[in-house]
């Protein structure tokens, strides 16, 4: 399998764990959303940025970011109907600090 190529984000979550406060701890599962995905969720959904936009943004295909959103909408989605926590970490990402 070929290597992943790296994903450049600007923005690192400050909280890196969401969790249901109607679940107990022992009985809570969870889901893993890596920065990528993140990072993609954020561009696409709070910036309004269209897929295009953001796969030049993070130095990637506009295929991936379309796979890369999908499998983050379906943790989010399966987070919030089971009642799952949310954890952010991982993924091959290296951050870029942009100039103001």
């Amino acid at each position: 399998m070929r290597p992943k190529k790296i994903r450049w984000i600007t923005c690192q979550p400050d909280e890196r764990c969401f969790r249901p406060q109607c679940v107990c701890g022992k009985e809570l599962q969870g889901v893993i959303i890596s920065l990528d995905e993140f990072e993609v969720l954020r561009l696409s959904y709070l910036a309004n940025f269209n897929q295009v936009k953001i796969a030049k943004q993070m130095r990637i295909h506009q295929s991936t970011i379309s796979r890369i959103l999908e499998s983050a909408n379906k943790k989010i989605a399966d987070a919030l109907v089971n009642l799952k926590a949310i954890k952010i970490e991982g993924g091959c990402c290296k951050i870029e600090r942009r100039k103001k």
